[in-house]
């Protein structure tokens, strides 16, 4: 009898302990409990939810909760556009910016009739590996790989590698700009999802080395930019590139380069189409 009444003395006292603990946590709990602000559900319930980082954050979530501390603007979120953005700024009670679609553009028009090769390369299906053995096995030191790291790091399938080249499908392109980043060679810009030209060249070395590596690379005549009514086309270390502030669309540019590219885009059946190629076919990408 006498150890059944230890016993139950013992569970008596951690019951009541647990108890004690219990509600001292309770009371903490309320005490240094870090107040959520309700707009970061509402914004992240805006937001798209694809996670992409285009913002320069860890996910939507993270925006959300920066653009509620006012660490970010409320037109942060480049795939979700203009529509997000007003949703967003109606959350915060500011008035709404309304962002610049943007594209991704590859810089380079080297396809694998058109480059010229130093090695055959036959390791990993990857631009970062290749990158490693020598800089890839194009002798163009700027041109595009054509492995896909680009296309693994698009998260809405808008790029794809044709002809050793990658190319991006408008349609489809959020402007994120992860490929941007993906990319060893640097060549992958974000330009105004508009624009009607672009030079698809990055290589900075002189003419006559650019003529060996590569049958289209940038010689840096400078027909282009002494050609150009609006100034938006310069040649700089010995390669052009557009000023899309200054640009008018014009073509001029695309009609006096002698190597032909500079390459030009259309809306055909409301769908921006790349309309010239090098080897001046057309076709929808």
């Amino acid at each position: 009898m006498e150890i059944f009444f230890k016993i139950l003395t013992a569970a008596g006292i951690f019951a009541g302990l647990g108890l004690l603990f219990g509600a001292l946590l309770a009371l903490a709990s309320k005490l240094f409990a870090v107040k959520k602000d309700p707009r970061i559900d509402m914004i992240a319930e805006a937001l798209p939810g694809a996670n992409c980082g285009g913002c320069g954050r860890s996910g939507c979530s993270a925006l959300a909760a920066d653009i509620a501390a006012g660490k970010a603007s409320p037109s942060s979120c480049t795939v979700g556009g203009a529509r997000t953005a007003v949703k967003i700024a109606e959350i915060m009670g500011v008035e709404p910016e309304i962002p610049i679609r943007m594209r991704a553009q590859v810089m380079c028009s080297g396809t694998k009739d058109l480059a010229k090769k130093k090695y055959i390369y036959a390791g990993a299906a990857d631009c970062i590996a290749a990158v490693r053995m020598g800089g890839g096995d194009k002798l163009c030191p700027n041109g595009c790989i054509g492995l896909g790291t680009c296309v693994a790091s698009c998260r809405f399938g808008a790029i794809s590698v044709i002809n050793g080249v990658s190319v991006v499908d408008y349609r489809k392109c959020e402007g994120c700009g992860t490929c941007v980043r993906a990319c060893p060679k640097q060549i992958i810009r974000l330009i105004p999802y508009d624009s009607a030209h672009w030079v698809g060249c990055m290589s900075v070395e002189k003419g006559p080395i650019v003529r060996k590596q590569c049958d289209v690379g940038c010689i840096s005549c400078r027909k282009c930019e002494k050609n150009c009514p609006s100034g938006a086309i310069k040649v700089v270390n010995f390669v052009a590139s557009i000023d899309y502030n200054k640009c008018t669309g014009c073509g001029i540019c695309v009609d006096n380069c002698p190597r032909r590219i500079i390459w030009s885009a259309k809306r055909q059946n409301g769908e921006l189409v790349i309309s010239r190629l090098p080897d001046e076919t057309e076709a929808e990408i």
